[in-house]
């Protein structure tokens, strides 16, 4: 589930030719190693897999994507990439043309349709933008190729081989972007086969073309990782003191606001401090910070994606789109709505 850099990547590597298949991968020792182990642990033919590496095309400008520099952008910048008029009426006029089935979903897992919606308007823009590499071809070149990221990488190729043996699909015919990421929620492998699901029981998890796998799916990833149905997501506070401490932990939640009170928190409006909470700031402008508190529902959205300038960007994003669906801002057409289409089949719509 990652987005920061993946439409610059995207972009960049669309306009590069792949590599040569190469019949050379296989004879390697470590791809060897990597195929019997494989074969043992799960089942699959060493022949079947020296079968699919064969046919994988390595892409070395991945590489250089990931060596460079992660750069985080202050607040004040990264906010209007996500929260914009485009973002928001899209998402209304998605929620307006398809109500029945976000009311549907999001009374199943007990999770805010604007919430749902934000995170795949984040991701994918609802699935316009998901990603036109071959999910094995990204995988590989990372899991042979990059030491640093080669453990995780090798077990999410295992994990593609896994689902695609699950969903009865030809493994190089998954489509994502260019670190594996798949469909309007941009699961990676392991993800998908954890929680993605099958809405309208047609037998597939089909998160590329069918809105209702793809909602539930984000749905069901955070119910399970403990949403709260009207649960406080971020309010913002003051501190007094040194918040490094406790800045540098925000990803955990450790403490009640109680226990953050007594380290410095000073809460602005009256809230529930019984709840746990995570302490974490934002650039709200050039060289001015400012404190918030982020409860269970803000922790969760981390889960997903493990950023706090995410997490405050998809709750930002939701509530923008529930006000424009209900004031029907998204009428005035400032943006071309999503156009319905004849639903491809799964194999054909990754292969485009």
């Amino acid at each position: 589930m990652s987005f920061l850099r993946t439409a610059l990547a995207s972009l960049l590597l669309a306009t590069l030719p792949y590599a040569s298949a190469d019949d050379e991968l296989v004879t390697r020792p470590d791809v060897q190693d990597y195929i019997q182990q494989t074969a043992q642990q799960h089942g699959f033919s060493p022949d079947e897999l020296a079968g699919w590496l064969q046919q994988v095309e390595l892409k070395p400008n991945i590489l250089a994507i990931l060596d460079k520099p992660s750069t985080s952008r202050p607040w004040h910048e990264f906010e209007a990439n996500f929260v914009n008029k485009t973002r928001i009426n899209n998402g209304a006029r998605f929620w307006r043309e398809n109500a029945i089935l976000i009311g549907d979903v999001s009374r199943k897992y007990q999770v805010a349709p604007e919430v749902l919606l934000a995170i795949l308007g984040a991701e994918t823009n609802y699935g316009r933008y998901t990603g036109s590499f071959r999910v094995a071809d990204a995988l590989a070149t990372i899991a042979f190729n990059y030491p640093r990221r080669a453990e995780y990488f090798r077990g999410e190729l295992t994990q593609l081989f896994l689902l695609a043996r699950e969903e009865k699909e030809d493994p190089l015919s998954f489509k994502g972007s260019y670190a594996g990421a798949m469909g309007w929620p941009q699961f990676m492998p392991s993800s998908f086969r954890k929680w993605a699901q099958d809405w309208d029981k047609d037998g597939h998890h089909d998160i590329w073309n069918n809105p209702g796998d793809a909602l539930a799916s984000v749905a069901n990833y955070l119910n399970q990782h403990g949403w709260q149905d009207r649960g406080d997501t971020l309010v913002a506070v003051n501190f007094n003191g040194d918040p490094s401490q406790l800045v540098a932990d925000k990803f955990n939640l450790h403490y009640t606001v109680d226990e953050l009170i007594a380290k410095g928190v000073a809460p602005i409006d009256e809230i529930n401090t019984k709840q746990q909470a995570v302490l974490f700031t934002l650039e709200t402008e050039p060289g001015f910070t400012q404190h918030f508190l982020g409860f269970n529902n803000f922790y969760v959205i981390t889960r997903y994606n493990k950023s706090t300038l995410y997490a405050t960007a998809v709750l930002k994003l939701a509530d923008a789109i529930k006000a424009a669906y209900v004031n029907g801002d998204d009428l005035v057409k400032t943006t071309p709505a999503p156009t319905p289409a004849k639903k491809p089949t799964k194999a054909s719509a990754r292969k485009k």
